[in-house]
């Protein structure tokens, strides 16, 4: 059997020389994505330090192309010499363009999803959305918004269908044998390339690379998502073990003595001593510390005014905090952390296995006092898991979207916003009514939505908030109104004196300002708490460290809980401000916050160590902290309880 023999280029050359096209797609991809999000890779970006990310970048590149491409590799090197038809090969040059064009799509998209999130997508994001129906208007509004990446991405395929080369046939014959043995060989001598390529290296002693080693190229844990890519992210996390146990302590009571989440410091408190206040959490979607002129009066040279006039007269009346953060950088991440005291580490909680572990919160906790409970979302029924999530940590009652228009005495889906939920201004007074009808004592939380992508406001409002700033700036001015209104609508309540009431926000957003995009700064959110009806609550903003998962401890312990129970932050209002602390996760690093420090652990080593007043994390302290070791020995204490606490499901005391 005879057949055309191949021209100036083999399989093998032109199957090297197409995946360098997808290497410059990807790196194009790269620019694009460092370019879209400028503000947050800047910062002491030198020449020589950009070279170490493209260098980074480079291993996860050509593991993400190795893995994409292999079945455009087999197609190409595949020892058959029935394949060396015109059909054949015009077949392997569109899988070539479908996958790589793939991956740029994702690498684009995710390039606008970053400011969001500081990271790159993973598996997750299928969980997160599962329960969506609107995420076709989300990616056409997104796709009108960013209509220069659409261009982009048409550029892209147009050149690499260009530039793409195929193997050239002759007329000369050659025999099949040898033609297979050829192509055999080809595929053998690329086979070990290709292994290395996707492990990260030749050597035996590496291990396949994750996505926690691209720290080891960054000098900020947000630089991780400039040298990783979405593709690699994306297919490195399926079906991995999220939670891995470390071994810093082997000695269970030492680890104890350093950290436990087991709250028992009030044995000696009885029933009768318990004050039953009711209890009210609101998490406001997206509503960053940055945008509270109240908690930035040093800000601008102190010129700032920000856009929450009605908050800040909020905080005239409570108490906040100097530093508060929270503990993730999405909505499911602020659920667990405000309501149950588990702030996010590597992923999600209630997107991991360990959501089915026995677990408690607030509301279960109070219920257990004879509280009546209901969770408050204005999206329909299952949206983002909320409804899940708030049935598993006790809330008895749950009203969204559907309850809201069943309820005549309201607007009904006339109020709804179009894309998620029903608007804020409307919903909270539908939350005030309800709760003015549920038995005291009672504990109930909402979530709102309208300070949410794509960052639209009521038509009737369009004039009175107009355009300003950035994008989300219109819609905090009119969270900030519906705020104010639920709080006047609730004051005329009989039940508004014996209430404590807790505002804080799901994460941060969208920022215009350097000090708010460093890696701590990132996740900065106001914790405001409100008790109108004790003269000894004194307004203040104290001089400690608070986050979303203290805000469990603080709550059990204003109401002089007596019973032991689970949370892994801290009681603010019975802890020494020394004392008081902040942890957090982004790519990859732990980020500890105490003693006026910052400090980024890997997993296995700190590096970095930064002055909590040096705004811009300029100056890496690392060894020169004489608290950089009672620290390190703290936040290990603190991840392994957390992880041998997931793995074992021991979310209870």
């Amino acid at each position: 059997m005879k057949m055309k023999r191949m021209g100036l280029l083999s399989p093998l050359a032109a199957t090297l020389c197409n995946l360098l096209i997808a290497y410059i797609i990807y790196f194009v991809a790269r620019v694009i994505y460092f370019l879209e999000n400028y503000s947050f890779f800047s910062q002491d970006l030198s020449f020589s330090h950009l070279m170490e990310i493209v260098k980074g970048g480079l291993v996860f590149d050509t593991s993400a192309i190795f893995v994409t491409n292999i079945p455009y590799i087999v197609l190409m090197l595949l020892p058959w010499h029935g394949k060396e038809t015109k059909i054949y090969h015009q077949i392997c040059r569109w899988v070539f363009i479908i996958i790589n064009g793939l991956a740029l799509a994702i690498n684009l998209c995710d390039s606008v999803y970053f400011r969001f999130t500081m990271r790159r997508t993973t598996t997750t994001v299928f969980n997160e959305f599962s329960n969506e129906n609107n995420l076709g208007s989300v990616f056409l509004t997104e796709s009108i918004r960013h209509f220069y990446l659409i261009l982009a991405f048409a550029f892209l395929v147009w050149c690499m269908y260009k530039l793409y080369r195929k193997p050239r046939l002759h007329s000369r014959e050659l025999c099949w044998w040898k033609y297979d043995l050829t192509m055999l060989l080809s595929l053998a001598i690329f086979a070990p390339f290709l292994v290395a390529g996707i492990r990260g290296g030749f050597t035996t002693a590496v291990r396949p690379i994750t996505i926690s080693n691209a720290n080891q190229y960054v000098n900020r844990p947000v630089e991780a998502a400039l040298v990783l890519n979405t593709p690699f992210s994306l297919y490195r996390t399926i079906g991995k073990n999220v939670f891995v146990v470390p071994e810093y302590y082997s000695n269970p009571q030492e680890m104890e003595a350093i950290y436990s989440p087991i709250h028992n410091d009030f044995k000696d408190l009885s029933a009768d001593t318990m004050i039953k206040k009711n209890v009210v959490v609101l998490i406001v979607e997206s509503f960053g510390r940055e945008y509270i002129g109240a908690l930035n009066k040093t800000l601008e040279n102190g010129n700032y005014r920000g856009y929450t006039p009605c908050v800040d007269s909020l905080i005239a009346h409570s108490v906040t905090f100097k530093h508060s953060f929270c503990n993730g950088r999405k909505s499911i991440d602020g659920m667990p952390s405000i309501l149950s005291s588990i702030p996010m580490f590597v992923e999600p909680f209630f997107l991991t296995p360990a959501s089915m572990n026995h677990v408690s919160g607030i509301a279960s906790l109070l219920a257990g006092e004879g509280y009546q409970t209901a969770f408050f979302h204005g999206a329909q029924r299952g949206s983002m898991g909320f409804q899940a999530f708030s049935r598993a940590t006790g809330f008895q009652e749950y009203y969204g979207r559907e309850d809201y228009d069943a309820d005549k005495r309201f607007g009904g889906d006339e109020d709804f916003d179009g894309m998620w939920a029903i608007w804020d201004e409307p919903f909270l007074q539908y939350y005030a009514t309800k709760m003015s009808e549920m038995k005291e004592p009672f504990m109930t939380a909402i979530f709102t939505a309208s300070s949410h992508h794509p960052y639209a406001i009521p038509d009737k409002y369009k004039d009175v908030y107009p355009e300003e700033g950035i994008i989300i700036h219109k819609c905090i001015r009119y969270t900030d109104m519906a705020i104010g209104k639920f709080f006047e609508k609730a004051s005329k309540e009989p039940w508004f004196k014996n209430t404590i009431f807790v505002l804080t926000s799901d994460h941060t957003n969208l920022s215009d300002h350097a000090y708010y995009q460093t890696d701590i700064s990132g996740f900065c959110s106001p914790i405001i708490i409100y008790e109108p009806g004790n003269p000894n609550r004194q307004p203040e903003m104290q001089d400690k460290i608070a986050q979303q998962i203290d805000i469990l401890p603080t709550v059990m312990g204003m109401l002089n809980y007596p019973k032991s129970y689970f949370g892994f932050g801290i009681d603010l209002f019975n802890t020494p401000a020394e004392n008081t602390w902040a942890v957090n996760y982004l790519n990859g690093t732990y980020q500890y916050v105490k003693h006026g420090y910052v400090l980024q652990f890997d997993g296995q080593q700190t590096k970095g160590m930064y002055a909590l007043n040096d705004s811009l994390m300029k100056k890496n302290l690392l060894g020169k902290v004489p608290q950089q070791k009672q620290m390190e020995r703290e936040l290990k204490a603190i991840i392994q309880q957390y992880m041998e606490r997931m793995v074992n499901d021991k979310l209870l005391p």
